[in-house]
């Protein structure tokens, strides 16, 4: 903090206290208004907090001091300590350069400069001590250094930082132009160090500062930007990567901590009739162990008189919906209404159809909302709706709508979430007095760390076990030379009553792009696969809803051999007699895309195939991806092999539990400490729920900061 003074009218002094750090970045020396513009513009930086965590991406190491006789080969930055004895220009016009002798105690080399002449000379002129910087090279049979950067050593020593590792910021072309590069953004650092030094407050309690050996936050500011040894740098990195999960980690926690305190759920005291018979008579399989396990999870959060929010992730074909249909039934024995939102239209109606097969023997009303249903049937709807008549009832966005009233509502289920905003998923709150039961579904795989930081704020169930006598789908990745083999392949499987995908990247060729677009594939296909020996049909995000459902029954009635689509299959298409999946330039598509696609097979009792087509030069990375692909059936482990190959990234779509604005910390390479700061932040919660322990204050004030810099949607499941 410091005192800002401002002269009243009256004549009086008037002062307040100020964070320095939240001073804008213009007040900073060497900064000004143009170049406040460019900070904010190019690196978001307003304040001088923001410039203290722009962290160096690279490190020059000056730790050491070579001596002249010790240069055994070229290619290495190398920094020396001596004197300049003489210097001279040589050449003209062109041709000119500043040739100066360096000597320590153990030899000489020389000194070379082809640009800023005059400046080099002036600072030659007074023949002192210098530090040279530079890459040394050997030229007749003489080491030299071009363009070496000139140190002071006692300018070295009063800058109030370590020299010992010289970081590099980086910066963009009109950053650079306007006089923002590395070094100049060096030298505001060290400015602002030295200003801030002693005002840099700490976060963390005494006590987790102690007991695991971290940095102080002063100590982690000055080391990550001037460290002064190796081992400083990386524990100033672990230190600010702690922060930065522990933090998140506890805003999480606490959100949910808040929500359930304040937010009592409908009590699911009974596992009556209708779960017990349904259960015995009509189960058509026998639920996995994963299954099961879920499903006590599940009963004992709605058994608990809290609101349920949980996460339920399974993999494409794991039971995920019937999983959620035994808690509905639990919902209807204790005398409450549920609902299944899906993103789309085609989605909705499969939930529909599939729940309405399974409960056909049951005294169970289901129904379906969605855009499409007419006038008559919503006023019908609404009202059996709204008398309590209708047990479950499945449709898309238009379970929304204010008009939507149910009896008594006490289950949510929510389908592929990330397709739906927060402030959507919020409205399904306002369907009851008492916020119903939340339980979201995703075929996403999410790794653990992940899943913890993404979803904190929400308990995680996970299914990772497939259905027993469900079959691994066979996965390869062929060539242009495979083709004609691959067309062989696909009439025996329509010979023998299967159906098959084949997906492509565009829609329309491309000039900028060399891929095989669905177009073009029409053709070839509609050549190698006559009329009206074989029916074929095509799908693509640009065709009206009602002409993709039309095409969609179609092929799901048995009555198109081969569907041509572009991605827009990706996700909620349940045809069990598609026994293949095609997916042409399969080099073009994301890791947890694939999978998501090859999951559009399989779903039967037959032997499927997913056939990755691509062309034969491939980057190493897609090389990696395709053999991941090949290589296992798991979608946890693609999940996280995705995850290191290519970070977090926006895996479901949207960020939906505010923005993860981490600038040290990796959820990939950085998985042990995701788990640890979790688990030291529930801890600390238990202990002490509100932070209002003297040790944990320090704690409490920089959540409220952070509470009070982003608008926080995370009790919203």
């Amino acid at each position: 903090m410091y005192t800002k003074f401002y002269f009243c009218r009256n004549g009086f002094i008037k002062y307040m206290q100020v964070n320095l750090l939240e001073t804008p970045i213009e007040y900073l020396k060497g900064v000004g208004p143009k170049k406040a513009e460019i900070f904010k513009k190019e690196f978001d930086i307003f304040l001088f907090h923001d410039l203290l965590h722009y962290y160096p991406y690279r490190y020059v190491d000056k730790s050491q001091i070579h001596t002249v006789r010790s240069i055994e080969a070229e290619g290495g930055f190398m920094q020396f300590k001596g004197k300049i004895t003489s210097y001279e220009i040589l050449g003209e016009r062109q041709a000119k350069r500043l040739s100066a002798q360096f000597t320590d105690d153990t030899g000489t080399l020389e000194l070379v400069w082809f640009n800023s002449l005059k400046w080099v000379e002036n600072i030659l002129a007074e023949k002192r001590e210098f530090i040279v910087f530079g890459k040394p090279s050997l030229f007749n049979n003489s080491w030299n250094i071009a363009h070496p950067e000139l140190l002071d050593p006692e300018k070295q020593s009063n800058s109030g930082v370590s020299m010992a590792f010289q970081p590099l910021y980086s910066s963009t072309e009109k950053a650079k132009k306007s006089g923002l590069d590395s070094r100049s953004i060096s030298k505001m650092v060290i400015t602002l160090l030295n200003q801030a030094r002693d005002i840099i407050t700490e976060r963390l309690s005494e006590e987790v500062i102690e007991k695991y050996k971290l940095l102080s936050l002063r100590e982690a500011l000055v080391n990550i930007h001037y460290p002064a040894s190796q081992d400083l740098l990386s524990k100033a990195i672990l230190r600010l990567k702690f922060d930065e999960l522990f933090f998140v980690q506890l805003h999480m926690l606490t959100q949910k901590q808040i929500h359930t305190q304040r937010n009592s759920g409908h009590l699911f005291a009974t596992v009556g009739d209708t779960l017990n018979i349904y259960y015995k008579n009509y189960l058509p399989f026998e639920l996995t162990n994963s299954q099961k396990r879920v499903i006590k999870e599940i009963r004992a959060d709605v058994g608990s008189g809290k609101q349920m929010n949980r996460l339920l992730q399974g993999d494409v074909g794991s039971g995920k919906t019937i999983t959620a249909l035994l808690v509905m039934l639990i919902a209807k024995d204790n005398g409450y209404q549920s609902c299944i939102m899906a993103p789309t239209e085609i989605l909705a109606q499969q939930h529909f159809d599939s729940i309405t097969k399974l409960v056909k023997d049951m005294p169970v009303k289901v129904c379906f909302l969605a855009g499409s249903t007419k006038t008559a049937q919503r006023r019908v709807l609404f009202e059996e709706l709204q008398n309590g008549k209708i047990d479950i009832l499945i449709g898309t966005h238009a379970l929304l709508e204010n008009n939507v009233i149910f009896s008594n509502l006490g289950l949510v289920v929510i389908d592929e979430q990330h397709r739906f905003g927060v402030e959507q998923r919020a409205k399904m709150w306002k369907k009851n007095n008492i916020p119903p039961h939340i339980l979201v579904m995703t075929a996403t795989p999410i790794p653990r760390t992940l899943a913890l930081t993404l979803y904190g704020d929400l308990d995680v169930s996970v299914i990772d076990e497939l259905p027993k006598g469900r079959k691994p789908i066979v996965t390869r990745h062929l060539f242009e030379k495979n083709r004609l083999g691959m067309f062989g392949f696909m009439q025996k499987e329509i010979a023998a009553g299967r159906q098959i995908f084949v997906v492509y990247p565009l829609i329309k060729e491309s000039e900028k792009m060399d891929l095989f677009d669905l177009m073009a594939g029409y053709d070839l296909m509609a050549d190698c696969f006559p009329n009206p020996q074989y029916q074929i049909g095509i799908v693509h995000g640009k065709m009206k809803t009602q002409e993709k459902d039309f095409v969609m029954n179609r092929f799901m009635k048995g009555e198109i051999h081969i569907l041509l689509s572009t991605t827009v299959i990706e996700v909620g298409i349940d045809v069990p007699n598609a026994s293949v999946m095609v997916i042409e330039n399969a080099e073009r598509f994301g890791l947890s895309q694939l999978h998501q696609l090859r999951g559009r097979v399989g779903r039967g009792a037959e032997q499927s195939y997913c056939l990755l087509m691509t062309k034969h030069e491939l980057t190493s990375e897609s090389k990696q991806r395709l053999k991941a692909l090949v290589g296992t059936n798991d979608g946890f482990e693609i999940a996280n092999i995705d995850l290191r190959m290519r970070g977090p990234g926006d895996l479901q779509g949207t960020r939906q539990s505010g923005e993860l604005d981490f600038k040290l910390a990796d959820l990939a390479k950085d998985e042990k400490l995701v788990v640890f700061t979790r688990n030291l932040a529930k801890k600390i919660l238990e202990e002490d729920s509100e932070l209002l322990l003297p040790k944990n204050l320090l704690m409490r004030k920089y959540l409220h900061e952070i509470i009070k810099k982003q608008q926080f949607y995370g009790n919203i499941s």
